[in-house]
């Protein structure tokens, strides 16, 4: 297995990925809203070849692949105990048509125009080089492949962001707080333009408002972010806060979200769409450095 984006790939084999696999074992999955956007986005056909980018504890793959049972369904992800937690869930799930590995998209050896649709959920962010990474999804789509995912617009309308992170660092504004990956495309001019520099066409950008569910109460919400990579970033800081000051912090903070199902913040996303185009045959190497179709 050869990785490139070599940063994500410690973060997410190691305790941010233990946490975001309990997270994702709950009854009330953090996403749930954005994935049924996506998946009607994605129309997904019950013969479909589906490839699912940074597929995680494999939610969204199992979902596809219900969605597709006469088709088959890749999830590729960075992440070795996510993807544990994938295949043991899609085996309790008796899915016969998913399969896992692990690997970096932007240099995976994936098969060439092999699947009818790509899809991720917050799968896109992390990339070092997302046009490189977006141009080997783009390979492995058939000609007029289909490409679906999500990701986060602006740090600053994210309140499952800013508030966590608003409690750790007081007084500072929304612009103030520590950078994240996770906004990496947010800016939807700068997503456009690496779709289009992957060789992808039919761009659309569309934005959904959509809640993030955190667990039943403030407190179970603030284990959850105590374990997450911006607030764990805090507490290794020299001036951080101790962990017990800062969960006491994040319940203070995260307790006007509680409600009757659990603790909801608000979360402003991207719903993207592209296409591999028809006519789109450039050899066996694009200008990006990965496989091209």
């Amino acid at each position: 297995m050869h990785i490139v984006n070599t940063d994500q790939a410690e973060a997410w084999n190691g305790p941010e990925a233990v946490n975001w696999a309990g997270l994702s074992e709950r009854d009330a999955p953090v996403n749930g809203a954005l994935t049924r956007t996506l998946l009607a986005a994605a129309r997904i056909g019950s013969g479909d070849r589906i490839l699912d980018v940074g597929c995680g504890t494999g939610e969204t793959t199992r979902l596809a692949a219900r969605l597709a049972p006469r088709g088959r369904v890749l999830g590729v992800d960075l992440s070795a105990l996510l993807l544990d937690h994938a295949r043991s869930a899609a085996v309790a799930a008796g899915l016969a048509n998913v399969e896992f590995a692990q690997g970096d998209v932007q240099v995976h050896p994936l098969p060439g125009s092999t699947f009818d649709i790509a899809i991720s959920q917050f799968g896109v962010m992390f990339f070092a080089d997302p046009v490189a990474a977006f141009a080997n999804v783009r390979y492995a789509l058939r000609s007029g492949g289909r490409l679906a995912f999500v990701c986060p617009r602006d740090m600053s309308e994210n309140a499952w962001y800013v508030t966590p992170m608003s409690a750790l660092h007081p007084g500072r504004s929304a612009d103030q707080l520590p950078a994240s990956a996770m906004f990496s495309l947010a800016d939807a001019a700068r997503l456009t333009g690496v779709l289009e520099r992957a060789g992808l066409t039919d761009i659309h950008t569309r934005p959904v408002d959509a809640p993030m569910a955190f667990g039943p109460d403030a407190g179970a919400a603030a284990d959850g972010f105590l374990g997450s990579g911006p607030v764990l970033a805090v507490l290794q800081r020299a001036d951080g806060p101790p962990p017990e000051v800062a969960r006491q912090l994040l319940v203070e903070a995260l307790r006007p979200y509680e409600g009757p199902d659990g603790v909801r913040i608000p979360g402003a996303h991207w719903l993207v769409t592209a296409t591999r185009p028809v006519d789109g045959h450039r050899g066996p190497r694009d200008s990006a450095g990965v496989a091209g179709g």
